[in-house]
């Protein structure tokens, strides 16, 4: 069995972590000269200017540009594997906005790379350590490549955790939102208004959301266009139901109020069976006694 000293060892570890931490450095080294009036006043007509938008991409600059190049043949083949592994781009999407993210897919992978590198650290730091003390030679390489799926599974966890509470949240807010609704239709103002008083009515993660549909609606989208697409986005049955509603009440003009208000029935009835299933799941840890 070969065995690896520990000034080796040690080494590696330390070599490693100084690389690291100068490719950190590097990368937070401001441009050392005084910005053109050009380069400050891009920033903020971006929505505007396509030379400025053009502009304000050039001067992004990271040091793992020229990695990205040096390796984008390996990961132009090895992009199906981790799509396979990881989760597809289109189910990553709906995730981020399901958990209203404002990251990228790429920014996402990004940082499932950067955690992956780190748990793989962590992994051949420990073992090397125990191939100092007598392990077996490919103990490092083991470890870093378990650490380095773990980092990677653990932000795709994350991020479904996050997606599924935002989801249960919406889930929760569905019925008083549309008794909300119906009550605001009853009175006799349209779905429009009804959605933007709903939506500014308080803080809810769907009142936000039905903003967004309003927002839409304001800039030029049509209401129903935006409503299919909230539906599309989130991929929530209580809501696709609803918006399948709002939209027939739209484009055929039937009335909407008391069906909303059924709807809220039903939605409350489907949370209270859900808290019944979630309680026939926990027997065991409903008997233990929590401090309130």
């Amino acid at each position: 069995m070969v065995r690896v000293s520990a000034e080796l060892g040690w080494s590696l570890i330390l070599g490693a972590s100084l690389g690291f931490g100068l490719w950190m450095l590097v990368s937070l080294v401001p441009v050392l000269r005084r910005p053109l009036l050009l380069h400050r006043v891009a920033p903020y007509v971006l929505d505007v200017s396509a030379g400025a938008r053009d502009l304000v991409a050039r001067r992004r600059v990271s040091p793992t540009r020229v990695l990205g190049v040096v390796a984008s043949p390996i990961g132009d083949r090895v992009a199906p594997v981790v799509h396979a592994v990881l989760g597809a781009p289109e189910g990553i999407r709906r995730r981020l906005r399901q958990a209203a993210s404002a990251e990228t897919v790429g920014e996402l992978r990004g940082r499932q790379l950067r955690w992956s590198v780190l748990g793989g650290a962590v992994g051949a730091g420990l073992g090397v350590a125990g191939a100092v003390q007598g392990g077996h030679v490919a103990l490092p390489a083991a470890l870093a490549l378990l650490g380095a799926a773990i980092g990677a599974f653990t932000v795709d966890w994350l991020l479904q955790h996050r997606a599924k509470r935002r989801l249960a949240r919406i889930s929760s807010e569905l019925p008083s939102i549309l008794e909300f609704l119906s009550l605001s239709l009853a009175a006799g103002e349209g779905l429009g208004d009804a959605l933007r008083r709903v939506g500014a009515a308080g803080h809810s993660a769907l009142g936000r959301e039905l903003s967004g549909v309003v927002a839409d609606a304001a800039a030029g989208a049509s209401l129903s266009g935006a409503l299919a697409a909230l539906a599309d986005e989130l991929d929530h049955p209580g809501v696709t139901r609803s918006v399948d509603q709002m939209r027939g009440a739209l484009e055929r003009g039937t009335p909407l109020s008391q069906t909303l208000q059924a709807q809220a029935v039903d939605a409350r009835d489907a949370a209270k069976r859900d808290l019944l299933e979630a309680a026939g799941r926990k027997e065991i840890s409903m008997l233990v006694p929590r401090k309130s």
